[in-house]
């Protein structure tokens, strides 16, 4: 599939199948997350894949999110963020750990959108409950949980995503420019 078009097929599902997707896609995909951009390539981001039937549902509890507990795999997200607070400072440690462990999460959910497997990234939950469950040591930042599976038949409503004049400007705040007009919805539009 075209990556543009991957990216704009990418949505949380929050509607799992009984279908169990094949591990090995998914280990693939989790393996996407290698290529996402890191500061002074020093990687932060750890995982926990759990395939655990009641793993899975001790995290749904932690979410309180029923869907959670429809997924066949749950990741668990992590960082070890003392590693470029050495090598920086503290702010800006934490501050890239958190922006290369958000691409890495990002390539991993558009890699699972093309081998055809559902996500939903979740960011609410009870910390301490699912690094009990995971085993994940205290030295490493909790970032996400994310719930995987196959998504069921039954379609929801995928919201509209905001015109690229929203969000948008040039060369300063609040300025379009000659290249965007406040009723373009895409860039498209421009062409």
């Amino acid at each position: 599939m075209d990556l543009y078009e991957v990216i704009k097929k990418r949505r949380s599902v929050r509607r799992f199948s009984d279908k169990t997707p094949d591990w090995r896609k998914v280990i693939q995909a989790v393996e996407s997350a290698r290529w996402a951009p890191t500061a002074d390539n020093m990687p932060t981001t750890r995982f926990v894949l759990i395939d655990d039937a009641d793993k899975i549902q001790k995290i749904k509890n932690a979410c309180q999110q029923d869907f959670v507990g429809q997924a066949k795999y749950i990741l668990v997200v992590a960082s070890d963020t003392d590693k470029l607070k050495k090598y920086y400072n503290d702010k800006l440690g934490e501050a890239f750990a958190r922006q290369q462990t958000g691409a890495a999460i990002q390539n991993v959910l558009l890699r699972l959108t093309d081998l055809g497997i559902a996500s939903c990234w979740v960011g609410l939950y009870a910390e301490d409950q699912v690094r009990t469950i995971a085993k994940i040591p205290e030295w490493l930042e909790m970032e996400a949980v994310i719930a995987i599976g196959m998504e069921t038949k039954i379609k929801t409503h995928t919201p509209d995503k905001p015109d690229v004049a929203s969000f948008l400007n040039f060369n300063e705040f609040g300025y379009y420019g000659r290249f965007l007009h406040p009723r373009w919805r895409t860039a498209a539009d421009a062409l």
